[in-house]
């Protein structure tokens, strides 16, 4: 077996909707040369050395449809494509990435498939395909393997890669609401929603999130002041400059005290409970390296909260416990945090942890020495020791908070100018009034974290990515706007630029990608082919864009994939069955048809797809649309338009030399064919159906019938009309 070997001759990213899967996938192209003839069950011991390497694989249901699936298959005889397709899949997996799709496609070469598998993140994929490809050669080879090796540098590159888990679950309730988005960058920027619909988030924080109110939450002294103007609970307090300050505050407040920065946060440089001379000198000169001021107000009796506010509406609610380890005659308090505190499972360093880890800091050691201990003490057996007064926000309390609370941190939010605030509480008791136990908000905080709601250490998990997605999105709004998407054999270009027009005409600033170039408004912006997924992509993200076209060729949903995830408008403007591609394996023209109809496969619900009648392969396509279908033709009185007419579809269609619109047996004339100027110089059968289709978008549209009159009998004849003028008589050509 030592000769016989997989090789990888190409990998493809499909970044959108393809025609494999509505989602991002890798198309690995994987020659396996003398395998073909050796099945997993023609290769002694390899099951048992797959399935002792990877056990979970028995979870894969594959074609048999049932759990452990795949291992029937594998014991019955598949090829080593199929099981580097499930590898894969299973690798992502034991990284962090379950699910998805995965597909193993013989082509028309020996030996030779295409291997998909649902992609992430495009660097992750493709080291998990030469994992498994590495794996799978072991198992066949009867070589040794490093599995948990290969999966812990899986999982580091993963975590690498993903969003960070308050940026990640926003973006997993945008996609339960099927709201499209788009990472803008390799930190936590991202886009939700498209063109002029679009928001931006960064963690929590979103479009809407002032700058002001930012800054005036970070001013704690500030935030403090406007909140008591405004009537919320506070501790009394105020700004001081040196320790000699501070200890007169302190008195005139009234032992104990808190000392923190002005302007910190993570809790770094907040010091409780104080409640002599030198404790307040000791926490001055931490808190004073933390910020750029000190605060010293009225200590708070009680535990630390957090509640969330989103859009004027707490959404949330968390509570915080002291840390304490309990002494056993033995071991010394450092020894114990590590046995008592850290080693508790829901404490880490990552998002998959609700705890973080007990770190003994300066105010740690404070706390120590007010009991008389350090970190090297042994407390006795059974004596408590205190560690950290507070923190550990971390059980959810959502339920049980007062109305009366929950108004004061909705006013909290609003008095700084919060869209998300983090508001912190001091209370004993969260469901009574705050005044009736001298609780207090102690700080008002931007882009607070969501893990501690998200996976509480106690408690019900709360669904805060979505009440922001909410907050951004009413219900009803998915941040689409109108996107036309064209796709055919020919005449792309010419529906593209029409629908443009007509687009722009009814008012709306209008992107266009199509192979003369990319187009905002009037400006041509690329010259270049823009029929690509990169140009796409830059009509999606401008934030102008009211309407977006966009031309998409069958190479760019071979070798790309759509832009976008779905769209108003599908075209399919014909298919010709000389429109192959063998080098991309794609030779014969049935497998065309499938590369077409990933258009229609998009289209929205309450979207159109628009269909030519007189091609019966782009025809039959009307029953895999999820919208309504529109037929347009050159032949009214053919089967499919009288049929679709008599079940009261819409048709556009040209009778007694005149464009018509037409649903059940209602007509509207639009224009006469002598009045569209841009079919003079053409070749009228394929310049006519081009036109016939951009009107059936432009109704599909809601644009109004004279409208689409003007922008007919006006396209191309006037410089400024068109896109590019050097092209604007070839409304016809078959690009």
């Amino acid at each position: 077996m030592q000769t016989k070997n997989i090789e990888f001759t190409n990998m493809v990213m499909l970044r959108g909707p393809n025609i494999w899967a509505y989602r991002p996938v890798m198309e690995a192209w994987v020659d396996i040369g003398e395998l073909e003839d050796y099945p997993s069950n023609l290769i002694p011991g390899f099951y048992e050395r797959l399935v002792a390497w990877l056990p979970s694989l028995v979870e894969h249901r594959c074609s048999v449809g049932e759990r452990g699936g795949f291992l029937q298959r594998l014991r019955q005889g598949t090829w080593p494509a199929h099981i580097l397709e499930h590898v894969s899949l299973e690798l992502q997996g034991l990284a962090g990435m379950p699910g998805g799709l995965g597909r193993a496609r013989e082509t028309p070469v020996r030996g030779v498939y295409k291997v998909i598998v649902r992609a992430w993140h495009e660097e992750l994929t493709r080291e998990a395909l030469y994992c498994a490809r590495d794996l799978v050669m072991a198992a066949i080879r009867d070589e040794p393997y490093d599995v948990p090796g290969c999966i812990e540098r899986l999982r580091e590159l993963a975590e690498e890669l993903r969003l960070g888990p308050s940026t990640g679950c926003i973006v997993e309730a945008a996609d339960d609401r099927d709201i499209p988005t788009i990472r803008l960058s390799e930190a936590n920027l991202v886009q939700l929603g498209y063109g002029a619909r679009q928001r931006r988030i960064w963690t929590a924080e979103t479009d809407r999130t002032s700058a002001i109110a930012e800054s005036i939450s970070r001013n704690k002294d500030l935030t403090k002041s406007l909140l008591h103007a405004c009537g919320v609970p506070v501790p009394e307090g105020r700004l001081v400059g040196s320790v000699e300050e501070a200890w007169e505050a302190a008195q005139d407040i009234g032992l104990p005290v808190v000392v923190k920065p002005s302007d910190g946060n993570h809790g770094r440089g907040v010091f409780t409970n104080l409640t002599t001379r030198e404790e307040i000198e000791t926490a001055y000169a931490v808190a004073v390296d933390e910020g750029s001021g000190v605060v010293v107000e009225r200590f708070v009796l009680g535990d630390e909260h957090r509640l969330l506010v989103v859009g004027g509406r707490m959404v949330a609610a968390a509570r915080g416990d002291a840390a304490v380890v309990v002494g056993d005659g033995v071991n010394t308090v450092e020894a114990l945090i590590e046995i008592q505190l850290n080693s508790d499972p829901r404490r880490g360093r990552d998002e998959d942890h609700p705890l973080n880890p007990i770190r003994l800091d300066s105010a740690a050691r404070l706390e120590l020495a007010r009991q008389n201990l350090s970190a090297t003490s042994v407390p006795a057996p059974g004596v408590t020791v205190l560690i950290q007064r507070n923190g550990n926000v971390s059980i959810d309390i959502t339920d049980n908070v007062h109305p009366s609370v929950a108004a004061a941190v909705e006013l909290a939010a609003r008095v700084v100018g919060l869209d998300i605030a983090g508001v912190d509480l001091v209370a004993e008791d969260i469901s009574r009034p705050l005044d009736e136990q001298r609780g207090a908000i102690v700080e008002v905080n931007a882009g607070p974290g969501l893990l501690m709601h998200l996976k509480p250490a106690a408690g019900k998990p709360r669904p805060v990515g979505r009440a922001i997605v909410d907050h951004l999105f009413p219900e009803g709004d998915t941040g689409h706007i109108p996107i036309v998407g064209i796709s055919g054999s020919k005449g792309k270009t010419s529906v593209a630029r029409i629908v443009a027009w007509l687009t722009q005409l009814s008012g709306a600033y209008t992107g266009l990608a199509c192979s003369h170039g990319l187009y905002f408004g009037r400006r041509h912006v690329q010259k270049n082919d823009g029929a690509n997924w990169d140009a796409a992509r830059r009509v999606l993200l401008n934030r102008a864009v009211q309407a977006g076209v966009i031309e998409n060729g069958a190479r760019t949903i071979l070798g790309e994939g759509l832009a976008y995830d779905r769209c108003q408008i599908g075209i399919v403007t014909n298919i010709d069955p000389a429109d192959v591609f063998p080098e991309l394996y794609m030779g014969d023209p049935d497998q065309m048809v499938k590369v077409y109809r990933t258009q229609v496969d998009v289209v929205l619900p309450d979207g159109a797809a628009i269909l030519n009648a007189d091609d019966a392969a782009v025809a039959d396509l009307a029953g895999l649309c999820d919208g309504s279908v529109i037929f347009f033709g050159l032949r009214p009185d053919d089967g499919i338009i009288a049929a679709h007419r008599q079940s009261g579809g819409r048709t556009v269609s040209v009778r007694h030399g005149q464009v018509v619109m037409a649903q059940g047996l209602n007509e509207t004339v639009v224009t006469d064919l002598a009045s569209i100027p841009s079919l003079a110089a053409c070749e009228r059968g394929y310049a006519l159906s081009n036109m016939l289709a951009a009107v059936a978008a432009a109704w599909a549209l809601g644009i109004g019938r004279d409208v689409i009159r003007i922008g007919v009998e006006t396209f191309g004849v006037d410089a400024a009309a068109s896109p590019d003028a050097a092209q604007a008589s070839a409304v016809g050509a078959s690009a």
